[in-house]
């Protein structure tokens, strides 16, 4: 038997979010890029050893994929793209949050949440990413050893034509107001 649970957030809750995603970033302003991600990941590996609910493993993996898309040379994500992931990851980089995840079922419920809100602000980004690695496996399958061959010709115009798009759905779509003041 399952229960489905469905929550919304009003704008006082989101303010909350807000307000703790200010916070993380303030205390990561000290941080470098390598500690910030070092601590997103070791969050992802503590999660992934906890027996986690659906709704809360599915996050998961996006999480995990924007922390690969940030390590990923091959992807050669521009600066500004960079920083608006990393100032994100920024939460996941801090130990402490509103639910103790030590806590059976919702210990994580918090960080799925956060992770929820910014996968609003940067779904282009993982959507283009997951797109470079699907080609970037398929060419890799397809030419066997010799996709060492010229690989970084091969990568390059498909790299350009996937961040091309994502360009132009990111300047159609309206940024999530959750972000309007943190990025």
């Amino acid at each position: 038997m399952s229960l489905e649970i469905n929550l919304e957030l009003t704008d006082a809750d989101l303010a909350h979010f807000r307000h703790l995603m200010d916070a993380a970033i303030a205390k990561s302003e000290q941080l470098s890029n390598e500690e910030i991600i070092s601590r997103a990941k070791a969050l992802v590996e503590k999660m992934e050893s906890a027996p986690l609910p659906e709704f809360v493993q599915s996050r998961l993996m996006s999480l995990s994929a924007l922390i690969n898309a940030v390590q990923d040379e091959e992807w050669q994500m521009p600066e500004d793209e960079k920083k608006e992931i990393m100032t994100s990851l920024a939460y996941f980089s801090e130990p402490e949050d509103i639910v103790p995840d030590h806590v059976p079922v919702i210990g994580y419920l918090d960080d799925a949440i956060m992770i929820e809100l910014v996968l609003q602000n940067l779904s282009l980004d993982l959507k283009a990413y997951r797109e470079f690695c699907g080609f970037r496996a398929t060419e890799e399958a397809r030419r066997g050893e010799a996709a060492k061959v010229n690989r970084e010709n091969w990568l390059a115009g498909t790299r350009a034509q996937i961040r091309s798009s994502m360009r132009r759905n990111r300047s159609g779509a309206k940024r999530p107001s959750f972000f309007s003041r943190i990025m």
